[in-house]
């Protein structure tokens, strides 16, 4: 563990004048605070947050960081608060420790909407400050490096999985390969126990079996390079073992049929000399076609720039190289924190466009299962590149599709897609894009998101923006129906409604507004009586509850009963007037009538039952309908219209199943008898909005 006097030192190597009495005081401060806690290794706790410190100070941050990274457990750990923390050390510093704290919940939750939230809360602490994250990772990192002293296997695979799939995509994302490469190999090592052993048990053999090789091979390189006039640095390193496990399971091949095992890496002076180390290696052995990637020239979103190559050696040996300058070299293992610019108040550039695409997801996703769905979409590594026809480049994951392209440049673009031009051709939205691929998105200001996108979009911007699309479609659509239901209701009031009766409506109900109105009233989350008294109070007093108006509305007889015997209409089948019927005497209840047909009377019952038929002035009842609609705009509100014209009232409707096709409504409306149900189920049948209808 260091000592107070090493990390001073440390930190006052690249930073003179750093406040020596603030770094003291936070270092005692956190020795106070965690007092005797101890670690899972034995060793006091207060070791660790100085720990991560020490690795802030190897990446060169600046002090505000390094007194975050001795603080960053105070507040989670012990009784410290943000406000004390703010008193003794300022604001910036309260508010580092306590984003870097959002992040340490999650850990600890396994209630979805909870990790959800303080995720959504770390991201935005992250957007206005990455020192956030960059202490969180070397967090990580050590805690990795001590896994093992933890007795419970659960939590060493739970800690280990949420390394492996958050922390180990966030460190590639802002460019620590360093630190990424380190938590994928310990992450692995619990996660796959016996790959792991078998893998580095086999790397172990070889290496004793090829007796300096990787050492003969680089000497070979930088005497091939030293001989056309490059000054460059060579080191070899065989691929360490999770990168060979991943190689494995992507291509489906064993061990022995992974051949380049070896990577050497190349430290030139300039970006020319890279160029110029590639062509001399390219002339010298057999590239392999298909493997060299250029990264100087389109570096990767987080800043990440170098050649890479693969040659064929001697006795048919393949390995890989990786050319880059000095300078590319440390930005490249330890991204953003490599060239940090705080005192300058400047931001690194490779975290703005992703950082942007996260704090879009997160105002667009829906719940909790959707925002950690996208973001972890969107932090993953593998990356393709796609060009504009303008020529600006987009950086996607692997298995991007046009419209996954379409929101990467634009939303609005995505929202309004329908079709696209990949290298001139017009092909399926679905296909998936290639690196250096030219995409034109072809748009319709009248075209809208479709569901069935969900099914091939990669992107978490992408399927989030859809989804937020898609939802607000569906409002509209019940916001329609609900508007129509709305001037039923209206007509049966003394008075004329007006916009402020409206909007005095909405206060009463607690409501955001007339929209928000009407989708109530069209997903039947308000009663007919809530409405009438939320417009004129007082209006609906003297009526029925709505479940007896249909009995006590209408003119309904019915012929075999006892004078005087009190009879309902059955919830199970709806008969309407025309409907051949019977009825089912219910001790203490009263005649049960049901329609003929009902399916509740093939079980049979015990109970008395009557023939019975409608009386001559029999008129009015509720009929049920089941309608499927296609999965568009408008078909809603096309059957809405259709029951209008039909001068049919909507008493309730309820949306059953909804797929990327189709959705499923039961509709009650009150009709006068069986001909008029009958003749709206044709008209529905008519329609191009409904794939089926058929009464209940």
């Amino acid at each position: 563990m260091l000592r107070q006097y090493e990390l001073v030192e440390r930190v006052k190597a690249y930073e003179p004048d750093a406040d020596e009495a603030v770094l003291n005081r936070a270092y005692v401060y956190t020795v106070q605070k965690h007092g005797t806690q101890k670690r899972a290794s034995g060793d006091p706790y207060f070791s660790h947050p100085v720990e991560v410190a020490g690795l802030m100070t190897e990446l060169r941050l600046d002090l505000e960081t390094i007194v975050t990274a001795l603080l960053h457990d105070t507040v989670e750990d012990t009784l410290a608060t943000i406000e004390e923390i703010e008193g003794l050390f300022g604001p910036d510093i309260a508010r580092l420790v306590d984003g870097v704290t959002k992040l340490s919940k999650i850990e600890t939750l396994t209630d979805n909407e909870r990790a959800a939230e303080n995720l959504r809360k770390f991201f935005l602490a992250m957007s206005e400050d990455l020192r956030v994250l960059l202490v969180k990772l070397a967090d990580r990192l050590h805690n990795m490096r001590t896994l093992h002293f933890i007795k419970s296997a659960e939590k060493r695979l739970r800690i280990a999985r949420e390394t492996m799939d958050i922390y180990a995509p966030l460190a590639e994302r802002v460019g620590m390969y360093e630190y990424m490469r380190e938590m994928q190999l310990l992450a692995f090592e619990q996660l796959e126990p016996e790959a792991y052993k078998t893998i580095a048990r086999r790397l172990a053999q070889i290496r004793e079996q090829e007796g300096g090789q990787v050492d003969a091979i680089a000497l070979a390189i930088k005497q091939s390079l030293a001989e056309a006039g490059l000054r460059v640095e060579v080191s070899g390193r065989e691929k360490h073992p999770y990168s060979i496990w991943k190689k494995m399971e992507e291509r489906h091949v064993s061990f022995e049929q992974i051949t380049d095992i070896m990577a050497f890496r190349v430290l030139t002076e300039t970006p020319a000399d890279c160029y110029r180390a590639l062509g001399i290696l390219h002339t010298t052995w057999q590239m392999i076609p298909g493997r060299f990637k250029d990264y100087i020239s389109t570096p990767k979103a987080n800043g990440y720039r170098s050649l890479h190559t693969a040659l064929i050696y001697e006795n048919s040996m393949r390995m890989e190289v990786q050319i880059r300058t000095r300078e590319m070299h440390r930005t490249n293992e330890f991204g953003l924190a490599a060239h940090w610019a705080y005192k300058q108040g400047e931001r690194p550039d490779g975290q703005v466009g992703w950082l942007r695409d996260l704090i879009e997801i997160v105002d667009a996703s829906h719940d909790a299962e959707e925002l950690l769905e996208h973001t972890r979409l969107a932090i993953y590594q593998d990356r393709i590149f796609a060009f504009t026809p303008k020529g600006a480049l987009h950086q996607l994951p692997k298995g991007a599709t046009p419209v996954d392209f379409a929101y990467a440049v634009h939303t609005d673009l995505g929202n309004s897609a329908v079709g696209a031009k990949i290298n001139g051709r017009h092909m399926p939205l679905r296909t998936t894009l290639s690196t250096g691929d030219v995409v034109e998105i072809i748009r319709s200001r009248s075209s809208s998101p479709q569901l069935s996108w969900l099914g091939f979009v990669v992107t978490g911007k992408a399927r989030a923006s859809i989804r937020r699309a898609v939802r607000q479609k569906e409002r509209q659509e019940v916001a329609a129906i609900g508007r129509k239901l709305f001037d039923e209701i209206a007509s049966r009031l003394p008075s004329r409604i007006g916009k402020k009766a409206i909007a005095d409506a909405t206060k009463r109900l607690n409501l955001g507004g007339e929209e928000e109105l009407m989708a109530a009233i069209g997903s039947a989350k308000l009663t007919d009586r809530d409405v009438m008294e939320a417009l004129v109070p007082g209006s609906a007093k003297g009526l029925a509850d709505p479940e007896d108006w249909p009995q006590q509305a209408r003119a309904i007889s019915i012929k075999g009963l006892t004078p005087g015997l009190a009879f309902h209409l059955a919830d199970c089948c709806h008969p309407v007037p025309g409907d051949r019927i019977v009825g089912l005497m219910q001790p203490g209840l009263g005649v049960e009538v049901h329609s003929i047909d009902c399916m509740s009377l093939v079980n049979g019952t015990d109970v008395d039952w009557l023939d019975l038929s409608w009386g001559e002035s029999s008129t009015g009842a509720v009929g049920r309908i089941r309608v499927v609609l296609y999965n568009r705009p408008g078909t809603l509100a096309e059957a809405t219209g259709i029951f209008a014209g039909n001068r049919a009232n909507i008493v309730h409707l309820t949306m059953g199943n909804r797929d990327e096709l189709f959705g499923t409504y039961e509709v009650d409306l009150e009709v006068s008898d069986l001909a008029h149900l009958t003749r709206i189920v044709s008209s529905l049948r008519a329609s191009d909005a409904v794939a089926e209808a058929e009464r209940l």
